[in-house]
């Protein structure tokens, strides 16, 4: 950092209130993950939209690869300069999902591992996510016991759709079984539509990250909900980044179509309207999305106890989102609840003494 920079951002810092910050959706990487990539990436031909990610990812020259794989320099430096206390870490996306079950483990357990050093070494800085092999629902659900009985996690992070099925068919629900049963929270992150769906994307690039993201992961979302599976798991919950994925916007519609318009459709009867499984089961984190009307929507529809900030590092950066949070036109009660308390409450991470 240049000297004139240097002095910018101490004056800034002095300047800004002091809360705690803890960012919840914070990626990083790990040399084996990245290899298995480059191998995924180097014998597929066709145009694959988050193989196309991953060959930014894995690129040394690129913008994001030394700020995933650097967990104490630069990631440590960036958040002491904007007064971020912790980051909640996981695996970047696709994390194992699209790798052969057998690496797919054992990937998994390696990252889940690294992180698990990586707070024994800044308890008061980092806490994290597990990452597990959806696509093998056994072994997944070891991983998900030895991770948060063991390593001691602060619950599961899971990147959307595996192989194209999401975690509302049946054979991956011994995953949401385990989740629910050990209290921890399930963090459902973007990744690029499936397959069946990406081509509509393409044109203008809208698969990733400007539209198809979250109409990937709203869709999870809401077939979680239509699936039934919060009436067979009711203390399940899911976080959601990027204010829900679209779906808070939609709750009316939803509740609507759902509950009164049925002609010549099967869909399966909930205990609950849509709107009311997304305000008990899941939370919204302000990932990506650092807009003041957004924000007070969400305040407004679900409540700030619902809400946690995060950044999206290092996809997007620290400067954005803390000032928007800082800036936003909310009570002082709502912001401390969105900067720290519900992440301490939500992942079970200390309180700061």
């Amino acid at each position: 950092m240049s000297p004139k920079r240097k002095a910018r951002a101490g004056k800034a810092k002095s300047k800004r209130k002091h809360y705690r910050r803890i960012a919840t959706e914070e990626a990083f990487s790990i040399p084996e993950q990245m290899d298995a990539q480059r191998e995924l990436v180097a014998r597929t031909q066709e145009y694959d939209p988050d193989l196309f990610l991953w060959k930014v990812q894995t690129d040394p020259s690129g913008p994001v690869h030394n700020k995933l794989i650097d967990l104490y320099d630069m990631r440590l430096r960036t958040m002491d300069e904007y007064d971020v206390d912790m980051h909640l870490l996981a695996l970047t996306s696709t994390g194992v999902q699209m790798m052969d079950p057998d690496r797919a483990v054992a990937v998994a357990e390696i990252g889940n591992d690294r992180l698990h050093e990586a707070i024994q070494r800044y308890p008061d800085r980092f806490s994290g996510l597990a990452t597990i092999a959806v696509q093998d629902p056994p072994r997944a659900v070891k991983e998900i016991d030895r991770a948060i009985t063991k390593l001691k996690l602060n619950g599961i992070m899971i990147n959307s759709h595996t192989n194209g099925e999401y975690l509302s068919e049946r054979k991956y629900w011994p995953i949401l079984e385990a989740i629910e049963g050990l209290n921890v929270p399930l963090y459902i992150h973007p990744r690029a539509p499936i397959p069946l769906m990406a081509k509509a994307y393409r044109t203008d690039h809208l698969e990733h990250a400007i539209w198809g993201y979250q109409a990937e992961t709203g869709l999870h979302g809401l077939r979680l909900i239509t699936g039934g599976v919060f009436d067979q798991f009711p203390k399940l919950q899911v976080v959601l980044g990027h204010m829900g994925e679209g779906i808070p916007y939609w709750l009316y519609r939803l509740d609507f179509m759902h509950g009164r318009v049925r002609i010549g459709f099967d869909r399966p009867k909930l205990k609950l309207t849509p709107s009311e499984y997304f305000k008990r089961n899941f939370y919204v984190t302000t990932s990506g999305m650092n807009w003041e009307p957004t924000l007070k929507f969400c305040i407004e529809v679900l409540g700030a106890d619902r809400i946690m900030w995060a950044v999206d590092y290092p996809y997007q950066d620290h400067p954005d989102a803390v000032e928007f949070m800082d800036a936003a036109r909310i009570s002082e009660k709502d912001k401390q609840k969105i900067y720290h308390e519900n992440a301490e409450r939500v992942f079970k991470i200390k309180k700061k003494k």
